[in-house]
């Protein structure tokens, strides 16, 4: 079931440890969030969280799935381009900073990781 909810996502990855804990950490959450009922609306990416949704993340099987669930993944652009990513995207659209005020604007919850 989806909720109307929205995850934001600012890290490569979960909390601030290295890169190897907090892909390790991310993967889990996105393995627990796949296996239970409730699916958020949308995941918006932005800062270094949109190198969990490029080519060579570890997610990226996680990403697709919760896609494939109906699960919007938003990339902002502005960062994707900052990191020069652009072309290396993999999963998700690339949207703008005002997609993502919209996610979070029509959310019940909004949940920052």
């Amino acid at each position: 079931m989806m909720k109307n909810t929205v995850i934001l996502i600012t890290n490569d990855g979960m909390g601030r440890a290295d890169a190897q804990l907090q892909h390790t950490l991310i993967a889990k959450y996105f393995d627990l969030l796949l296996a239970g009922q409730d699916l958020p609306n949308a995941i918006c990416f932005y800062t270094e969280g949109v190198k969990l949704a490029v080519e060579g993340s570890p997610v990226l099987n996680q990403l697709t799935a919760l896609e494939e669930k109906g699960v919007r993944l938003i990339l902002c652009s502005t960062c994707l381009n900052y990191f020069g990513l652009m072309d290396k995207v993999k999963v998700g659209i690339m949207g703008g900073m005002g997609d993502i005020l919209e996610a979070q604007i029509k959310a019940e919850k909004v949940i920052t990781l």
